[in-house]
């Protein structure tokens, strides 16, 4: 194996591994910042290594079991070492290389629930929370955080070292709470996870257009919340959301790998007993009696497409209505965007034009790649061609996942043809 071949499959690794590798470690030295530094260490040392002696057959549990060799010589080299002698042995089973496999397996989920809650603290703002899960939980760079908040990469990154440090000087438990300090903190939580799910769910870069593992980290961390918090509605409704949308998992891609947009799925690849569960989840939600929240309503959305037959059967009018319903609970111009396919779909292309060209102005989507996309397959159905190719060719310079901007030029020169004809 060359080493770039290495460098690429240790990069995937990473952006599997990071979030289970930096709740592992720190569960030994309580400190975020500290235990992401002693990963990025493990992953130094496999980048040397791993040329020569190839990839090992549990890259994770190597990387997991160097992490927490490096923790220990630092812990031997602490002054507080007597301190943290007494944590180790008192956790020593967790650190041996023969239960390294079952740990994985077992307690280091509970360990990323733990830093969720320890990432969502109040004593951190909602934008540093948003960007130190990005970076922790997601394995997001800094540079694409920042393009995902369209702010410069150096505030990303000086929002992310406050944060950390503000989490260790206050020596915020790594734990999850329980009664009303659950509570508080619950909103954050399933914005976190929410926001794991779209990051796996659709890739903000990279050779892959979603990534299904962190999608299914996602939701069984929503399982674990609903067990927790089995009255609050808006649980249920995150959970209905990613069942309902992992079904799909089987006919995103084609043979070839290549994306497979939503209306040219083949419905009966779609995963049937997640749908069930999606399905059951979000009564559960509506059984509790208060008005559907944001998750709730993405879930009743999702649930009209899995229970349309075919793409053609879909209830273009009731989607229309749950994305207003949506505008109204969280107005965003992301959710316009979105209701603007929604009326296009049930009252024709133009109308769902005029919504677009009037988000045009909208600043936070300067940088959005979709603006353009959806523009553009607007046009294509007004059969406007040469607009469209401009806006497809575009949105395809400002994505960064290689999979989208490869589906894109294809819409651009299928556009050219059509032209053409």
């Amino acid at each position: 194996m060359t080493s770039s071949t290495t460098q690429r499959t240790v990069d995937a690794i990473w952006r599997m591994e990071s979030a289970k590798l930096i709740a592992g470690v720190t569960r030994m030295v309580r400190d975020v910042g500290l235990a992401e530094d002693l990963a990025q260490d493990a992953l130094v040392i496999a980048l040397e290594r791993w040329p020569e002696t190839g990839i090992p057959d549990n890259p994770g549990a190597w990387l997991m079991t160097t992490a927490k060799r490096r923790a220990i010589d630092l812990m031997r080299r602490s002054k507080v070492r007597d301190q943290k002698y007494v944590e180790v042995a008192r956790n020593q089973e967790l650190y041996t290389e023969d239960d390294i496999d079952a740990v994985l397996d077992g307690e280091i989920g509970d360990d990323l629930l733990r830093l969720i809650f320890m990432t969502c603290h109040p004593v951190l703002s909602q934008e540093a929370r948003v960007a130190l899960t990005l970076r922790l939980l997601c394995g997001l760079t800094t540079d694409e955080i920042a393009r995902s908040f369209l702010v410069a990469e150096s505030t990303i990154a000086q929002r992310i070292v406050r944060a950390k440090k503000t989490l260790s000087a206050e020596k915020v438990p790594f734990e999850v709470p329980a009664g009303a300090e659950l509570q508080d903190r619950l909103t954050a939580v399933l914005e976190v996870i929410y926001l794991m799910f779209n990051e796996g769910y659709s890739a903000t870069s990279g050779d892959q257009w979603f990534r299904p593992l962190l999608c299914q980290e996602a939701l069984r961390l929503g399982r674990v919340l609903a067990e927790i918090s089995p009255q609050e509605p808006e649980v249920h409704g995150l959970v209905a959301l990613m069942e309902i949308q992992s079904s799909r998992f089987q006919a995103r891609v084609n043979a070839k790998g290549e994306p497979v947009l939503l209306l040219d799925q083949n419905r009966a690849r779609w995963d049937q007993l997640l749908i069930r569960r999606g399905l059951a989840a979000l009564e559960r939600s509506r059984k509790l009696g208060r008005p559907l929240g944001a998750y709730s309503l993405q879930a009743a959305i999702s649930a009209c497409h899995a229970q349309a037959p075919t793409a053609a059967e879909t209830n273009w009018i009731k989607i229309a209505a749950l994305y207003e319903a949506l505008s109204r609970v969280t107005p965003s111009p992301i959710v316009e965007l979105n209701k603007a396919v929604a009326i296009s779909m049930a009252f024709g292309p133009a109308f769902g034009l005029q919504i677009v060209d009037e988000l045009n102005a909208e600043p936070s989507l300067k940088g959005y790649h979709l603006l353009p996309s959806v523009r553009g397959d607007l046009l294509v159905k007004l059969g406007r061609y040469e607009e469209a190719r401009i806006e497809f060719e575009r949105a395809a310079s400002m994505t960064r996942n290689e999979q989208e901007r490869i589906l894109l030029l294809k819409r651009a020169s299928e556009c050219a043809s059509e032209r053409s004809n």
